[in-house]
């Protein structure tokens, strides 16, 4: 997973997660294989009993625009379905691979205050952050 990831880690994409973070989530983690091999991951993180959020998604460079993403997303969707979650919530530089899954921008100010002090604090861009701020509701 973290070879999957690490150039989208080095330009500041997507946070880095240690190899101890990975292990302790690895539940949380939905992940695409072709011929046994990772394609693409991502984490459906729950915040509270009605809000998920969307982790850590990528696509090896390989295996882009095959649809491998979006099943990603309508994977952890399901499953946040199937937990009683209402929202989800995603932060992302890709905001129209977002909006043709039908999540909707909202204002940054209207994020969990716990998530930026234990997320976003930990990405090189912070505290100025052009991510966009995504939800989508199900």
């Amino acid at each position: 997973m973290q070879h999957v990831v690490r150039k989208a880690v080095e330009d500041g994409i997507i946070l880095p997660r240690s190899d101890d973070e990975i292990a302790t989530n690895i539940r949380s983690y939905i992940v695409a294989k072709i011929d046994n091999k990772i394609t693409g991951f991502t984490a459906l993180h729950i915040h509270t009993k009605t809000l998920a959020e969307i982790r850590s998604l990528i696509v090896d460079e390989k295996y882009r625009g095959k649809g491998i993403g979006k099943n990603l997303v309508l994977k952890a969707l399901e499953e946040g379905k199937d937990l009683g979650v209402k929202e989800v919530l995603s932060l992302t530089y890709n905001k129209e691979f977002f909006e043709k899954l039908g999540f909707i921008e909202i204002e940054k100010e209207k994020i969990p205050e716990h998530k930026i002090w234990t997320d976003c604090i930990k990405c090189k861009h912070f505290p100025i952050c052009n991510e966009i701020s995504m939800i989508k509701k199900i």
